[in-house]
């Protein structure tokens, strides 16, 4: 044993055992760091406690939930496995499991995307699992096509692992389509019919950068697609599931082994009493590696039977009798599948959402406004809380899907007011990463610890009364048109929540607004329109939407320029400029607006943060978050929007503290978040432009209650240092 991988050895021992026995704390990660700075071989090095293979689980949604069940599949099927159970999935931590860990038979490891590239080639995997991706973490992440180059360039660098792959998922497939590894395809043989979410994440071909066409779709990009201009499409299955059913009290499928009609599996009935889509998926990859190692039916149908996770994923517990299930969410799709989990679900609900944004979680939580949470507002008895350090945003991200959701400090509270509720009220928390651990934490220590008391009546009304009152002026009168542009391209951090905005404020003064949404390849007639909205998007999907763009560009100026009420976020904006950038190349823009926008030359690569402004438009700061690469210079006459008065943010770029620009009645911006959620001012000044255009003279606005907006906007001015103090 050579001195480096012994000090690593005895180092980590010693941390370990005293974080166990004196702090009292897991000792998931710390050990393996300190190991890793002795001795950065050291994960390969420990491989020989492996004796017949190793699986890695990578992938966006799934992770833990996949690696423990494979973990309890094989010790079912009588072998011993080493695995990082607790879901520590960065090389740290599975070099801490390395460590700690006797040798097993099979090694079994969830990792984190972004550290794939460094523990795939050390730990020379024989089986990858790719479970799906989805957006996640932009801020930290990025978008995915950087996600899919780490995953590729991993598993180039391992060419004897194997990849077993969600064929259904397009983001997966173009991954086992440019690697040189042996890949073995599994999905689901038939149209589930599920209800469809609003926000999709793959909408184009990553072969060719055209549309992709779906015969079906289960959920999100997962589905039967082909591509109608290059034929890329679904790979064909190694295993599939068929004869699905789905429904509220589980699920089953059929494992068909295609092609290898004497793969032990094949025909295989497996049963679950979980019903979600993505259990189906979660269970087709298990199944799927159950085949490939020999484990028998009897062990993988055990593990589905008996698989109860005490991790706070799935995790369903009683309190005072009542049914409380806990699950973790962290991005879009994973909330959109809690959302139907609960939807479909009988009885009357108490609902409790715990968003934070640590690090680990993103600091950017923009993504809550492409959760379909208007889902909830039809549900006829549903209570819902918004809690967790950004319970602020979330709790305004619900009142515009219709929901009067009241802010707590911790899950206690709504399990208080859960309890004086009938018996059938039902309990749900849903949580995000870092506000998992305390969540589960409050739970499971109430968990069947006294007697239920039921009261014969419920306490708590979830509906919210708004006055809808049509004003004299809009009676008989067109309906005021706010048209969409290209929501299907153009929406990456959830920026279409500036519609939502829009269209609410609206109607909670009786104004009739009607919303245009104008989808790639459509026409759009902007002279009747009264706001025109343009988002942005990643750098493909933002290409062939400015080509889209470039044959209004006409219409577009018109528009602009006989004073058209226009709001333009990130991307949007800077297409409305002279150019935009795509990579190293420059790209021509509409020059509707006097801006250039440059590359970072010296500066930092990307721009992201929390950003304060002063605006001109507003009395109340003015709060969003950027997440950038370009450098926007404006032309000398050009007005910004906002000056950055917070310590953090930069706006258009390193140097100006200046953000976006005003033309007219044109406003483009870095600010995502969405934009006009927290600053209801500026949607009031966009809504008011338009009236005036409409009728020809200044429409006063009825004054709404934005107690809401504005507790979110002040504790996020709270949070971030500013310059100078504010009027």
């Amino acid at each position: 044993m050579g001195v480096r991988k012994t000090g690593a050895r005895a180092a980590s021992a010693v941390s370990t055992w005293g974080l166990k026995h004196i702090a009292r704390r897991p000792a998931a990660n710390l050990p393996g760091r300190i190991a890793l700075k002795i001795d950065p071989s050291i994960i390969s090095e420990l491989t020989d406690k492996i004796e017949e293979g190793s699986i890695v689980v990578v992938g966006t949604n799934g992770k833990t939930t996949v690696t423990n069940m494979i973990a309890d599949m094989l010790e079912a099927a009588g072998k011993s496995v080493i695995c990082n159970r607790t879901g520590a999935n960065m090389q740290a931590g599975i070099a801490s499991t390395l460590l700690q860990s006797k040798p097993g038979q099979w090694g079994v490891f969830e990792s984190d995307e972004l550290w794939f590239s460094k523990t795939l080639p050390e730990l020379k995997a024989t089986y990858v699992v790719l479970l799906n991706l989805f957006r996640d973490q932009l801020d930290r992440c990025g978008e995915i096509d950087r996600i899919q180059e780490t995953i590729t360039q991993a598993l180039k660098d391992s060419p004897e692992t194997t990849l077993i792959f969600n064929a259904d998922d397009p983001q997966c497939a173009i991954i086992a389509k440019r690697v040189p590894n042996k890949t073995i395809a599994f999905g689901v043989d038939e149209d589930l019919q599920l209800a469809q979410n609003t926000v999709v994440d793959a909408q184009m071909c990553q072969n060719c950068s055209a549309i992709m066409d779906y015969a079906y779709r289960q959920y999100g990009q997962l589905g039967d697609y082909t591509c109608p201009n290059c034929g890329f499409s679904r790979p064909a299955f190694d295993f599939a599931a068929t004869d699905v059913t789905l429904d509220s009290s589980g699920l089953a499928f059929s494992f068909a082994c295609v092609g290898d009609a004497n793969a032990h599996l094949n025909g295989a009935r497996i049963t679950s009493s979980f019903n979600a889509a993505y259990m189906l998926y979660n269970l087709m990859a298990i199944s799927s590696v159950a085949c490939v190692v020999g484990c028998p039916q009897e062990a993988l149908q055990s593990t589905i039977d008996r698989f109860d996770p005490q991790n706070g994923r799935l995790q369903e517990m009683t309190i005072q009798g009542r049914p409380m299930l806990l699950n973790l969410a962290k991005n879009p799709t994973g909330f959109n599948q809690n959302l139907k989990i609960i939807t479909q679900a009988e009885g009357k609900k108490v609902v409790a959402f715990f968003i934070n944004d640590n690090v680990a979680d993103g600091h950017d939580i923009s993504w809550i406004w492409d959760c379909d949470f208007e889902e909830l507002a039809s549900q006829e008895d549903i209570v819902v809380y918004a809690g967790g350090i950004r319970k602020n945003d979330l709790q305004l991200r619900l009142k515009y899907a219709g929901i009067d959701a009241k802010i707590i400090n911790s899950v206690n509270e709504m399990v208080d007011e859960a309890l004086k509720m009938p018996a059938e009220w039902k309990m749900y928390a849903i949580a995000n990463y870092t506000s998992l651990p305390a969540v589960r934490s409050a739970l499971t220590s109430r968990e069947d610890k006294r007697p239920v008391d039921h009261p014969t009546e419920g306490t708590l009304d979830p509906e919210r009364s708004t006055s809808h009152r049509m004003p004299e002026a809009m009676k008989d009168q067109e309906p005021l048109r706010i048209v969409h542009l290209f929501p299907d391209l153009l929406n990456l951090y959830g920026d279409g929540g500036n519609v939502k905005v829009l269209e609410n404020r609206c109607l909670w003064r009786g104004i009739p607004v009607q919303v245009d949404t104008v989808h790639y390849g459509q026409s759009a007639d902007l002279a009747k329109a009264d706001i025109v909205f343009l988002g942005g998007g990643p750098d493909r999907e933002q290409k062939l939407a400015s080509e889209g763009l470039f044959a209004m560009k006409d219409d577009i100026k018109a528009y602009v320029e006989n004073g058209g009420v226009l709001l333009a976020i990130c991307g949007g904006y800077q297409i409305l400029g002279e150019n935009w950038l795509m990579g190293d190349e420059s790209v021509e823009g509409l020059s509707i607006i006097d801006a250039k926008t440059l590359r970072a030359g010296k500066g930092f690569d990307r721009l992201i943060d929390n950003i304060v402004l002063e605006s001109p438009i507003a009395k109340l700061p003015v709060v969003g978050f950027e997440n950038h690469a370009g450098r926007t210079k404006l032309g000398k006459d050009a007005k910004p929007f906002g000056t950055v008065i917070s310590t953090v943010g930069h706006g258009n770029d390193d140097t100006s503290g200046a953000d976006g620009v005003v033309y007219k009645n044109t406003i483009g911006t870095y600010l995502h978040g969405p934009l006009l959620g927290k600053n209801p001012e500026i949607a009031d000044h966009l809504i008011a432009c338009a009236l005036f255009n409409k009728f020809g003279k200044p429409y006063p606005l009825d004054a709404l209650d934005d107690a809401v907006e504005v507790a979110a906007n002040n504790y996020m001015v709270s949070r971030l240092h500013t310059r100078k103090k504010q009027a």
